[in-house]
This record gives C-alpha cells, structure tokens and sequence, in this order.
C-alpha cells in the first residue's frame, strides 16, 4: 500500500456534536454515526448512621447481665440515692421496681414507688428512690446499700396501694410498713407523748415517729386493704382519737375514719368530756376551744374558776382558754391571772396563756398585714 494510501486510512475521525464525521473527500461521504452521551460517575452516598435501639431492663437484671454499675446510698428509711452506669452498647431505660429491697448490714429498706432512669451508653444517671424501713431498729443515718434478693411478702397490699394513692405521704406509707411488718403501739411511732407516760421499749423509734395525720392515713390505707383492725396494736389506744380530732391538720381525716359527722361532732366532744378516759378526757377542752371558740369563751372560765373541779381541768381550761386564738380571751385571762392569784400555779397559767394568745395574736395580725400588702402591690400593676 502506498503512503498516499495509508493516510487516508489512519485519518482520524472528527466529532461534532457528539456525532462522528468522516473528514470530506472528493467521494461521497460516510454516513454520520450516533454516540450515547456518556453516563456520569455518581458520588459515594454518605451512610446515614441509624440510631441504637433503646433497650427495657429492670435494675437488677441489669445489674446481673453486666449493662449496669450501680451504687446505693440510703438513709436507712425513706431515702435512697442510686446512681447507674451503663456499661453497654446501647441506651438502656431502667425500670426500679416496688418491692426492691436493699440491705445494708442488719438495715433493710424496700422502694416503695417504681422508678424509670433512662441511660446513655457510657453515661451515669441518678434516681432518688422512696423507700421504707421493714424494721424498726434500722440504724437512720447515711449508709452504703446493695441491691438483695430477699422479698418482704408482707408489704404486697400497701405497695399495690401506694401506686394508685399517690397522695399518700411517705411518713403514712413507713407507719402502715411497720404495722404490717412489726405490729408497733402507737407510743412507738407517734409524736405526741402519751397520757399514760412512755412505755418502756427496748429499742429507740424516734426516727420512725409520724405527725398524728400520717398515723391516720397509714389506718385509713389498712382498712381499704381489708386489714383486720382488732389486729393493728395501734388503733386500740383510745389516745389516737382525741389526738387526731385535736390536730387541725388530721381532724377531716380522722372523722371520715372515725365516722364522726360535722353534725355528731359536738356529741363526740361532749362524751369525751364527760365519759371519756380519765387520763385524756380534759383533752376534750382544747377540742371545744379549737372548734367551738364562742362556747368556750363562756365555758372556760367557769371551769377554771370553780375550786371543786379537779385542778388538771382548770389549768386545761386556761391553757385551752388561749387555743381560741379570740381577741376576747385576753382580758378573761388577765382578770382570771388577778382573781387565781398571780403567784399561785393556776394565776400562773393563766398568766401564761395570756401572754402565749397575746403573742399568737401579734403574729397573726403581722401575718395580716404582710398578705394585705402583698396584695395590694399586685392590683397596683394592673
């Protein structure tokens, strides 16, 4: 072949438009020959990370399978701090359940209200745990506590109670525990001293004595939970009653669980004024002065005056005299303080329910006031 030839073979092609054209001769021309447009390379999607499923456990499951660290620091009666590490690969939601007991030497304490901590991995968190003491001897300081597999059968009914009875305050669920658990008198878990004098205990329950209100409410929980009541050691002092019907904070409590009617109240004072036991029927005094002032600024003062009354009624008298928290009991008490004697036991008490109502009567007029302003600085603004 001949160079002439050879060039017209080897002649490259030229590309418009994205067709390929034979260059033009003095022949007829090639026809055009159609090319796809080349696809373009995509770029590596960036992988979108998905999320770690959230993973349900319960604390000490949890604790067993090694998703969990957890510490336990308690008060050894209505308090425990738990702080949790997860240890896992996932996130974890730990559910604490009522009815978890932790131990501390000869101290047991049970959670008394489910508990939810949620975790991410690698982190800690804490829960503040309600709990209560299965004994009274419970040492009531800070310890540390460990989860235990032991169970208080027990305390079944009150923990199912106190998940649908969150109203119910923790001194009133510790009462209804140590009822169920050790059947206590009321002297060992009350606050106000007992007519008859303290009974002699062998161990000291003053960490575990309640407001006369949280007692009320423990025996009000008992009752719906069909606890027999002949059973209960602390209903059988008839101190409880009067106590709680005294008490403002306990009183509508305590005639719901007594069946006491706003229109049977005054006869229930009256019978216990009258027949009550002899070591609390003057207590019916304060009952009359609390809730029936305008009686017992009439009353009062005859029973103070009158020298053939026993003298624990007429010093309850007086001293009752000032619970009325009535303007008009002032001078009545100072008469009486000059009529008894300013230096005699009775004008001493009188004297001293003078100045105790005269004082309450400041506190509350200062109080009065505070609110007076207080509110007319807020109508101010507007």
């Amino acid at each position: 072949m001949n160079t002439k030839a050879l060039c017209a073979v080897i002649t490259p092609v030229l590309a418009v438009g994205g067709f390929l054209l034979w260059p033009h001769s003095s022949k007829s021309a090639a026809p055009a020959i159609a090319l796809e447009a080349p696809v373009p390379v995509a770029a590596a999607a960036t992988p979108v990370p998905i999320p770690a499923q959230i993973e349900f456990v319960e604390l000490q499951a949890g604790v067993e399978q090694g998703l969990l660290k957890a510490k336990f620091s308690g008060n050894g009666r209505d308090k425990v701090r738990a702080t949790l590490t997860n240890t896992g690969a996932a996130p974890l939601k730990v559910q604490i359940d009522a009815g978890q007991v932790l131990e501390s030497g000869k101290n047991a304490v049970v959670v008394v209200r489910e508990a939810m901590v949620e975790i991410a991995v690698g982190k800690t968190s804490e829960a503040q745990l309600q709990t209560v003491a299965t004994r009274s001897t419970n040492k009531v300081s800070e310890a540390a506590y460990t989860l235990s597999y032991t169970r208080a059968p027990r305390l079944d009914g009150i923990l199912a109670y106190a998940q649908k009875h969150l109203e119910l305050s923790i001194g009133a669920l510790q009462t209804a525990a140590l009822a169920l658990c050790e059947n206590l008198p009321l002297s060992a878990v009350a606050k106000f001293t007992p007519a008859t004098g303290e009974l002699p205990s062998r161990f000291n329950t003053d960490g575990f004595r309640v407001e006369t209100n949280d007692i009320i409410a423990a025996l009000n929980a008992l009752r719906q939970m069909h606890v027999e009541e002949s059973s209960v050691a602390m209903t059988i002092d008839p101190q409880l009653k009067i106590e709680a019907m005294i008490e403002p904070l306990s009183r509508a409590a305590a005639m719901q669980y007594y069946g006491i009617t706003s229109e049977k109240e005054w006869d229930f004072w009256k019978a216990e004024l009258l027949s009550g036991a002899p070591a609390t029927r003057h207590y019916a005094l304060y009952g009359i002065a609390r809730f029936y002032p305008e009686i017992a600024l009439e009353m009062l003062p005859k029973w103070a005056r009158e020298p053939k009354t026993n003298a624990v009624y007429r010093l309850a008298a007086l001293q009752a005299l000032a619970d009325t928290q009535r303007m008009e009991a002032l001078p009545i008490l100072r008469q009486l303080t000059d009529e008894l004697g300013a230096s005699s036991e009775l004008g001493r008490a009188a004297r001293g329910a003078a100045d105790y109502l005269d004082q309450r009567l400041t506190q509350i007029a200062t109080r009065q006031t505070a609110v007076a302003f207080r509110s007319s600085k807020m109508l101010s603004k507007f």
